[in-house]
């Protein structure tokens, strides 16, 4: 059997996408989600995820969206103090003081946990845990917190990965019909998958705070209507770990 971990990136990223996220659980197959905790609907998130315990909650890292939870993290924004977009943080990691990286990034965690809630595991906004730079910080902040991170498509030595396989590919023009039916073959048998997924109902707010938004919507339709193949499981196991 074949364990799949179904995860809704963005919660809190609008009230919209966090509608959009429960709904695919409720009614779909979306069986975790990860929280930004910058964002204007974040506490919106909070809320959802304290009444509908069966979703797992764990934390979307962020650096290149919004402001910095910390006034005092030069390197990791620009003029404007908004965090560098993501262009310049793959172009030149290393302008980025990983001293500055690790207070930030734990001061999204430890407001997290300020909700009362314990996180599943973390991941990262568009990948950028997986800078090899930065992984001396996504070690320490792993065994500091004792959470397992995404794999985000490279084996992270030393630090415990959520699942052994993760597919980002349901995205964009990838977003189709039998996209779900078609993991076999995909994946080892006995071994577990994470797949990304943004699911998301429309509102203003998201159109002006993101350019993937449209595909969000075909997202939860399918997302909502999905079955797994035959061999695979939304049995997931993650150990929530008290703090």
């Amino acid at each position: 059997m074949i364990e799949v971990l179904v995860n809704a990136d963005d919660f809190g990223l609008t009230k919209a996408v966090n509608y959009g996220i429960l709904d695919s659980h409720k009614y779909g197959i979306v069986n975790s989600a990860t929280i930004m905790m910058n964002a204007k609907a974040t506490e919106h998130a909070i809320e959802i995820a304290k009444k509908t315990p069966s979703l797992k909650v764990g934390i979307h890292l962020v650096l290149t969206w919004g402001k910095p939870l910390l006034s005092d993290v030069p390197s990791l924004v620009d003029e404007s103090g908004f965090f560098k977009k993501q262009a310049l943080i793959y172009g030149d990691p290393a302008g980025i003081s990983l001293r500055e990286l690790e207070r930030e990034w734990s001061a999204q965690i430890e407001r997290f946990l300020e909700f009362g809630l314990f996180p599943t595991h973390f991941d990262s906004h568009h990948h950028v845990h997986g800078i090899t730079a930065f992984l001396p910080v996504i070690k320490k902040l792993s065994d500091k917190y004792g959470l397992p991170v995404r794999k985000a498509g490279r084996h992270l030595a030393g630090i415990q990965t959520v699942t052994d396989v993760f597919l980002d590919d349901f995205y964009g023009d990838m977003v189709v019909e039998d996209y779900f039916q078609n993991l076999k073959g995909r994946v080892p048998d006995g071994a577990s998958v994470e797949i990304m997924t943004h699911p998301a109902y429309m509102d203003e707010e998201l159109m002006e705070v993101s350019s993937y938004n449209d595909k969000r919507l075909k997202e939860t339709r399918i997302l909502t209507q999905a079955k797994l193949p035959e061999g695979f499981s939304l049995r997931f196991s993650i150990n929530q770990v008290k703090i």
